[in-house]
């Protein structure tokens, strides 16, 4: 960036000029503009703010753009429509901080500092992952969250749709997913292993026109979604509905009330792989994006060992033994993905040995990544000890409680290790919500700490004391918005 002499004023003639392709950018950028200044800002062939597609605008990537600001015009260049995107919300940024409302604030000045930005990602996946199936936040939190990852450029929501504690995404051959695995009957408080429970039932689910409206939504500001659909592990939900899909099929289960990791597992018959393909099936209709989550982690192997139909299955394929099924399912799985176009992602690799399809994406969450990646995977990093922030942000005593045994600070998600390796895709904050059953909470443990993993990754030399010093004024927004976070000190 280099700064120059004078100021861009918005005024009540400005307009919008959109080249070919770069029109919903502008739409955005109006959208977003108005409820504050209460400008027009109509479209005009003859606008003095430009936004163009710009396919001789070399070395900035896929998603990079350059922003020119004059006292007489203001030119956003892009090769593509992601690269608007964000120059969309830099122009937000530097704004007056009011523009970030919703209501008008008369009285303001708005205008641009004359400026020559030209700005790239240092990696391609920047992004958070939410669970909504341990806690269910309706859509328009989602999309008041899509919202927060697209001013900080992050572009991947990865929605966690199912686990032992429910099952929000409907299936039509399989309504019971959702109507009975949808539903449990109360919900443990506090940490996994205790005994207090709320006594009031908990449920929820999405319908596939609200989802397929965010995923449009998501993608109108540059954020790409990807579903996850946990298996073979963590099914106790979709167990509860249809207990033939597990290793006890006479069993009846009700929708787990606690946390941690269940012992029932999906069974290895050749029904559950085709119930699982229908699932898949029905995600990708409505999920239209290249990757597709199916879990993968945390499979106890105890019911495959003392079932008579997994270990014939363990006999019929030559594996080592029951914890080998883990991978050989994901493979079966993944094979189904890879068949219709889509890229398989799973949570670690493989443990047990059992390789999987180099052309499974692998989020080690454990250990470091070397291991997927001397395996041919592509990786996106999620190690808990900086990017898991269901844990708490300090060891303050008016802290917000959260899963106890660490700690993880804005400077931990900030110095997170990344390996310069071009199998490493990006990285990605988790928002695991055993602790957070309010949308405020969700919030208050995303920030301000997905704004340090948004500058490390984006930046092409991350800078801890740039960040730490540009901070006070990013709160500002965070205020205006009314986004719940924890205000820090940035060198905590």
């Amino acid at each position: 960036m280099v700064s120059r002499a004078g100021r861009f004023v918005f005024g009540p003639t400005t307009a919008l000029r959109a080249t070919s392709g770069a029109e919903p950018a502008a739409r955005l950028l109006r959208r977003y503009l108005r409820p504050a200044t209460g400008l027009p800002l109509p479209l005009s062939t003859d606008g003095t703010v430009l936004l163009a597609l710009d396919d001789q605008l070399v070395g900035l990537g896929e998603e990079g753009y350059a922003l020119t600001v004059g006292e007489q015009a203001v030119v956003l260049r892009a090769r593509r429509l992601a690269g608007l995107l964000h120059g969309v919300q830099t122009v937000r940024q530097l704004l007056p901080v009011e523009v970030l409302g919703d209501t008008p604030a008369p009285g303001v000045r708005w205008s641009l500092p004359c400026v020559d930005i030209a700005d790239s990602a240092r990696l391609h996946w920047r992004g958070a992952m939410l669970d909504v199936a341990r806690h269910f936040q309706p859509v328009r939190f989602l999309r008041r969250f899509v919202e927060l990852l697209a001013l900080h450029k992050l572009t991947v929501l990865h929605l966690h749709l199912t686990d032992d504690q429910g099952w929000r995404m409907p299936v039509p051959d399989f309504p019971a997913l959702t109507e009975i695995g949808g539903l449990r009957s109360e919900t443990l408080l506090g940490p996994a292993g205790g005994d207090r429970f709320d006594g009031t039932p908990h449920g929820g689910a999405y319908t596939s026109a609200e989802l397929r409206a965010l995923v449009a939504y998501a993608a109108e500001r540059g954020v790409r979604i990807v579903p996850e659909i946990e298996m073979p592990g963590h099914a106790r939900a979709a167990l509860a509905a249809y207990p033939w899909l597990g290793n006890q099929p006479e069993r009846p289960l009700p929708v787990w009330t606690r946390w941690g990791i269940s012992e029932a597992v999906f069974g290895v018959d050749d029904r559950t792989l085709d119930f699982c393909r229908t699932v898949l099936g029905q995600v990708m209709d409505v999920f239209p994006g290249e990757y597709v989550h199916v879990g993968g982690d945390e499979c106890p192997s105890t019911e495959w060992a003392a079932s008579p139909v997994a270990m014939a299955r363990v006999a019929r394929e030559g594996l080592a033994g029951p914890e080998a099924l883990r991978g050989w399912f994901l493979g079966r799985v993944g094979e189904f993905l890879l068949e219709n176009g889509r890229v398989p992602v799973c949570w670690d690799d493989a443990g047990d040995g059992t390789p999987l399809d180099p052309r499974t994406v692998v989020m080690p969450w454990q250990d470091s990544a070397e291991r997927p990646i001397g395996r041919g995977h592509q990786v996106v990093l999620t190690p808990w000890r900086s990017t898991y922030l269901d844990y708490p942000q300090s060891t303050d005593p008016g802290e917000r409680s959260g899963q106890p045994g660490a700690v993880v600070t804005m400077s931990d998600v900030y110095h997170q290790p990344v390996p310069d390796h071009p199998a490493v895709l990006g990285s990605q904050c988790q928002l695991w919500t055993e602790q957070a059953p309010r949308a405020e909470d969700v919030e208050y443990l995303a920030f301000p700490r997905l704004c340090a993993l948004a500058d490390a990754l984006w930046s092409a030399s991350p800078d801890w004391a740039a960040f730490a010093a540009a901070m006070p004024v990013h709160e500002r927004r965070l205020a205006a918005l009314s986004v719940a976070h924890r205000s820090l000190t940035p060198t905590s």
